[in-house]
């Protein structure tokens, strides 16, 4: 089957003089921080408390009030925005031109549809709840200043990224959030390994911006001409713009720029970076782009395909895809109030939020869309089991994270645009619970990240117990929360979609494929997400003097490759002291000491740093010792808030299916229909019976059920510990390359990182003795001709030049002896000469 897309009108654009508050606000909250905060800190601090002080209460209000404020201008945009017609729900605010070059006129310009409006909504409303969780979290934080400058920074950037009227803005934005992450993953930069963390994750996503700038070129390109081969003898190919776009014409202002643009139908058509243009001139078919776009061809490749492949390349590096996934878990390394924003509610769904934007662009290839499908359904599965070995809190959920981003681009890849999205604000919600949920574990156990070092913390941590449970029976896909109608819609999508094709052939076997891989891939969902509410609260505590028996034993440090012990031997495998949350990237699992070095996430300011500056309860340094305890309120307020919106937002997507059954009633659900206007490109989907669909939901919550049961089994009290060991003994092997993540970071290591290393030597090899051998080559000539040159002007030029000064010296100080000043002298000089004068003639004569 075929695309379609439906054939609709121009943007009707509402113009809003507010828009650019709801970035700027967080920015000066930024700005006020990063100038101001160290010194209110200073000023207004109480050094033997470093939970106190108004200095910091200064801080966090700062950040916090700004957030608030930004939210509440989204708030008040989206209430006009649903003032307006379905089909006019376009803000638009143009600040200024930031350049003008020909045909191309870019803008510093912001605008809200359906789509923007919900990510900022998203942005601002759960970005201040983490604010708000942070100020309990980060309390005794000496540079709690900064952190909260970056977290406002980071929410301004984000914003602009989805707000951003075109390309440019958006790419300001996208880079923008790239840099925040950096300096939030890397905040305990004295700590090797957490700097090192952070720096993965920005060199790993500058891949994948590599791809992302090449596509919008190529699109950037494709509007405005085409490759023609030249004529004669010389294979060769020429670009040639199209002389109806005006593409290579000259102008130096907006308004001369705008004068150049080619109409039809009051459409403008030609190069752009503007969303919106670009959207009217594709789906709008009277224009002939969509025509142009689609038979447009390079080297034999359809132009369309190579765009929506390198864009996505950009969204696999943002959003953690294979093979640019590895940068996520390693991102861990910061604080947890990081992890949930960053990590779970925004930036690694900024890759969806770009393939949503553009889908009247990937609607035009099925083999652009099969790829995204393909590579999201390989994503899912891969790291929902690596999920399942991990004993990091962290580290479970941030593999859980990049799974579920491959069901968002399940969703998107398939078509099925608007499910993706909404995965995107279900996970949202239930991911950013689950990731503060483990901080306030994470606080209460004082900073232990261990799960075989918890249990039983429901009798310690009823709030917080709850509301993990409550995000964990979304994510896992359970009816009573929102995380099955979202992941449902995606599989159902995926199992009906017949259009995706590979490499340019059709692949209607392709979606069926994908759908069961997905429901495998929530199967271990369920799994792993109720092992690690198992093993978190129930049964016994196991802080204090480390977790007893070694049933979840790592491998040893060397290599990964020993058994588990008996649980009498658990000393054996007990790391030292140091880095316990395995930011190192080796095969070495947590640490199995309770007490010691860094610990794991949080606070680590380094050993020594640690021990100067951590206050008595040792925030950051390495004692995970005493009794749990809950978390202040501003943690368990916004957990509650959490929790509660990871169940309420099941109502914006009730399947049509329920509402026709049960109230007779056949619109789509909530979500779906706020955001028909802007996700406008139609697939083709098959049609199942009402039957066909209660059974694959029936899967759904059957592959929930199965997770769910073979996790209590196992992992319930600590009551299977020695069957669990007698299975990781006989599944040894796997369970060690699972364990050890696939080893895809030592493939790396191999593939990538040395054979760069052994480049960048050689290049270093030949600019030292190559390149510098010829320059010192070329300065030793130099100076030899320069020497020489020296000397010759020295001794010859020179020496010429003296020697007459020297004669002429001599001379004149010789004859100076004739000038004696005494007339009877003179008299006689003249009497002598008068006689030679004339004895010289008469010799003569």
């Amino acid at each position: 089957m075929g695309h379609e897309s439906t054939e609709l009108v121009p943007v009707v654009v509402t113009h809003a003089t507010w828009l650019w508050l709801i970035p700027l606000l967080p920015l000066v909250g930024a700005t006020i921080n990063a100038v101001f905060g160290w010194k209110l800190q200073a000023l207004f601090g109480e050094p033997k408390s470093m939970k106190g002080g108004r200095g910091k209460q200064l801080v966090h209000s700062i950040a916090v009030g700004f957030m608030m404020a930004s939210f509440a201008v989204a708030a008040y945009s989206f209430v006009q925005l649903k003032g307006l017609p379905a089909e006019e729900r376009f803000l638009q605010q143009t600040l200024w031109n930031m350049f003008t070059a020909g045909r191309l006129s870019v803008d510093l310009a912001f605008s809200l549809d359906q789509l923007s409006m919900m990510m900022v909504l998203v942005i601002t409303g759960i970005g201040t709840l983490i604010h708000v969780f942070s100020i309990g979290y980060m309390a005794e934080e000496p540079a709690y200043w900064r952190f909260f400058s970056y977290l406002n920074f980071f929410v301004f950037a984000m914003l602009l990224l989805v707000m951003g009227d075109n390309f440019a803005v958006m790419f300001f934005g996208w880079e923008g959030v790239g840099l925040a992450s950096y300096l939030l993953i890397a905040f305990w930069y004295t700590d090797p390994a957490k700097a090192a963390a952070g720096m993965k994750a920005f060199v790993v996503n500058r891949f994948g911006d590599f791809g992302f700038i090449i596509g919008l070129m190529l699109l950037f390109w494709g509007l405005g001409g085409a490759w023609q081969a030249r004529d004669g003898l010389v294979r060769n190919l020429d670009y040639v713009p199209s002389v109806e776009m005006n593409s290579n014409a000259g102008a130096s202002t907006a308004a001369a720029s705008e004068a150049l643009a080619p109409r039809v139908h009051g459409v403008k058509v030609g190069p752009t970076m503007n969303f919106r243009e670009l959207r009217d001139q594709v789906v709008i078919e009277a224009t002939g782009v969509k025509e142009h776009l689609a038979g447009t061809t390079v080297w034999g490749i359809s132009l369309l395909t190579l765009i929506g492949m390198l864009l996505f390349v950009g969204a696999m590096g943002k959003s953690a895809q294979i093979p640019l996934f590895v940068w996520l878990p390693d991102a861990m390394a910061g604080p947890t109030p990081v992890s949930a924003l960053i990590h779970a509610a925004t930036m690694v769904t900024a890759g969806v939020y770009m393939v949503a934007r553009l889908n009247f662009l990937f609607v035009m290839s099925p083999s652009a869309m099969g790829w995204v499908a393909l590579i999201g359904a390989l994503t899912a599965i891969f790291a929902a089991t690596i999920g399942f070995f991990q004993y990091d809190i962290k580290k479970v959920l941030a593999y859980s994270t990049v799974s579920q981003l491959g069901f968002m681009f399940i969703g998107v890849g398939t078509g099925a645009y608007w499910a993706g999205v909404y995965h995107l604000l279900t996970h949202a919600f239930f991911k950013a619970t689950l990731f503060l949920g483990s901080g306030s574990v994470i606080l209460g156990c004082h900073h232990e990240q261990d799960m075989r070092k918890m249990g039983g913390l429901k009798k310690h941590m009823p709030i917080t117990r709850w509301t993990y449970l409550i995000a964990t029976v979304a994510i896992a896909g359970f009816p009573i929360a929102n995380g099955f109608y979202s992941k449902d819609e995606i599989l159902w999508k995926a199992f009906t979609s017949h259009h995706l094709a590979l490499f340019g052939t059709p692949t209607p076997w392709l979606g069926p494929v994908i759908f069961v891989i997905g429901l495998l891939a929530a199967t271990g969902t369920s799994f792993y997400m109720y092992r690690s509410y198992y093993m978190t609260f129930t049964g016994e505590y196991r802080g204090g003097d480390g977790h007893h028996g070694d049933a979840h034993a790592s491998p040893d440090d060397h290599g990964a490759h020993a058994a588990p012990a008996a649980a009498a031997a658990h000393s054996a495998h007990a790391a030292p002291a140091g880095h316990g949350h395995d930011a190192h990237g080796g095969h070495a699992a947590p640490a199995a000491t309770a007490h010691g070095g860094h610990g794991h996430d949080d606070h680590g300011h380094g050993a020594t740093a640690a021990a100067t500056a951590a206050p008595a309860d040792d925030h950051g340094g390495g004692h995970h010792g005493g009794t749990p305890h809950e978390s202040p309120w501003q943690i368990t307020l916004v957990l509650a808030i959490l929790a509660a919106g990871s169940v309420l937002t099941l109502f914006l997507g009730i399947p049509v299916l329920w509402q026709h059954t049960f109230a007779h009633a056949s619109t789509p659900p909530v979500l779906e229909h706020w955001l028909e206007p802007v996700l406008l490109s139609k697939v083709a989907f098959g049609h199942g019976t009402p039957a066909m669909e209660w059974l694959f939901q029936g899967l759904g919550v059957l592959a929930a059920t199965v997770g769910f049961v073979a996790a209590r089994a196992v992992y319930k009290d600590n009551k299977n510990e020695a069957a669990l060991v007698a299975m990781i003994e006989r599944w040894k092997g796997t369970w060690t390359v699972v364990y050890n993540k696939y080893y895809v970071d030592e493939l790396y290591e191999v593939i990538v990182l040395r054979p760069a290393a052994r480049v960048a030597g050689s290049f270093s090899w030949f600019d030292g003795k190559i390149i510098d051998g010829l320059v010192h080559a070329v300065a030793a000539v130099t100076k030899g001709f320069a020497n020489l040159d020296g000397a010759i002007d020295k001794y010859l030029v020179d020496g010429a030049v003296n020697g007459v000064a020297n004669v002429i010296g001599w001379a004149g100080g010789t004859l100076r002896h004739l000038q004696t000043g005494r007339i009877q002298t003179y008299l006689y000089g003249a009497l002598g000469g008068a006689l030679v004068v004339v004895l010289v003639n008469f010799l003569i004569s």
